[in-house]
């Protein structure tokens, strides 16, 4: 049986067309070993099939609708590298109209292609495929004389698949609520095991073993773990500094479950209890998040999310005095930039930065639902920061959910992990 993603691309195609959809490649780490394989993302949404070397021909108007090429059973390969589905199992459990291996690609591209007005196709990410893509048709337009037809156009298909990805099924919210349960729970643990005098990668350690032994494939990506002024460095992930009393712990850390990504970011207090002036920085953050929570509703634009947490902060800087002057002034002259140098948040799915269109010509898109995203205030006050109240040197906060828009308000995916202060640290006093 198709699955309904693939159903859906077959009824957005244009008439008389065909897609060809790769697999990812796996990419050698170094001599004979490779990085653990991780499908792309696009093949995976539409078709399911998790092995490389793979192409999906997906042909609406033809009789084999769908078409796997993938690779041959194999059982000297198979002992080194693992159980393949093959021609088989392609048709039998992913619906595969016809399936071919891989190695009869190239002598059937031809037929493929023939008769097909518009070719899906994403040219730049595979450049040995993309040549014999156009190598074929440029071949069939020089036999302009016989009865054969190539593309007369390629279309990117991600232009579809893209939008489609945007608006989550019930199924991938339930995929992406139980990876978001994964890392919740994760970072609970990590609350109730830090101490000072840890490394931040025993602690990115344990959040991992917890994503693993939960049913996790592993980190949606590369975990942040920063410690004191670590926390200030938007992208730190070196996690091999020492966690010191009287320091926040920032930690950005979010599982993948059966290809779908969560995204969770906590600070709090390495010794369970923040300082004044921690506690004003993070109550701060945490207002501004909650308030733009509230706001993940039908018909909300990401600028209009943007601009209010850009609001509220800078109001609040101004309170605390990390900024000086008229708040609307300081905005507009984007002085919050210094402590405040990211956007709110990104749209989730099967990728953490996940795609789909932000802006339609020069308007910022409109929240739908069924979309997930994140919201991600934060503030970073480096410890060389200038002409600050010098409590606040080296402090890093952000606050991250991931939260569905839906007709009823926002659903906060990621709630299993406390976020207010008292909170948190009711629990690691626990």
């Amino acid at each position: 049986m198709i699955r309904p993603q693939l159903a859906e691309f077959m009824k957005r195609m244009d008439k008389k067309s065909v897609a060809i959809i790769p697999a990812a490649r796996e990419v050698t780490r170094s001599n004979d070993t490779q990085y653990r394989y991780r499908q792309d993302s696009d093949f995976l949404y539409l078709t399911g099939f998790e092995e490389p070397d793979s192409i999906a021909i997906i042909a609406p108007d033809r009789e084999q609708k769908y078409t796997l090429f993938v690779r041959a059973r194999d059982p000297e390969r198979e002992i080194w590298d693992g159980k393949r589905f093959g021609v088989e199992g392609a048709r039998s459990e992913f619906g595969a109209d016809e399936a071919y291996p891989i190695a009869e690609f190239d002598e059937k591209l031809h037929d493929i292609l023939d008769g097909a007005h518009v070719l899906y196709y994403r040219l730049g990410v595979n450049p040995d495929l993309d040549n014999k893509i156009i190598g074929e048709i440029a071949r069939m337009r020089a036999l302009n004389r016989k009865p054969i037809h190539p593309p007369r156009t390629i279309i990117d298909p991600a232009t579809i698949v893209h939008e489609m990805r945007v608006i989550k099924s019930d199924e991938e919210i339930e995929l992406m609520q139980r990876a978001a349960d994964i890392a919740a729970e994760a970072h609970v643990e990590a609350m109730k095991a830090v101490r000072p005098g840890m490394k931040e990668f025993e602690v990115e350690a344990l959040i991992e073993h917890f994503f693993r032994r939960h049913g996790a494939a592993g980190p949606a990506y590369t975990s942040i773990i920063g410690a004191g002024a670590n926390a200030t460095v938007l992208h730190y992930i070196s996690n091999i500094g020492e966690l010191r009393d009287c320091e926040l712990l920032l930690i950005d850390a979010g599982a993948e479950y059966h290809g779908y990504a969560s995204d969770i970011t906590r600070t709090f207090p390495i010794n369970g209890r923040y300082t004044k002036a921690q506690r004003e920085i993070y109550d701060l953050v945490l207002e501004t998040q909650m308030a733009c929570v509230e706001m993940v509703r039908p018909g909300t634009t990401h600028d209009e999310l943007k601009s209010h947490s850009i609001e509220l902060l800078t109001a609040g800087m101004v309170r605390l005095g990390l900024l000086q002057g008229n708040p609307a002034q300081l905005i507009k002259d984007k002085k919050y930039e210094k402590f405040y140098m990211h956007g709110l948040g990104h749209m989730l799915g099967i990728d953490v930065h996940d795609v789909g269109v932000y802006y339609y010509d020069k308007q910022s898109r409109a929240l739908e639902p069924g979309t997930v995203m994140t919201v991600e205030p934060g503030l970073y006050i480096s410890p060389y920061s200038k002409d600050i109240p010098e409590q606040y040197l080296g402090i890093g906060v952000r606050i991250e959910d991931d939260v569905l828009c839906t007709n009823n308000g926002p659903r906060v995916l990621t709630s299993k992990v406390p976020k207010h202060a008292d909170e948190i640290e009711k629990l690691m006093a626990r």
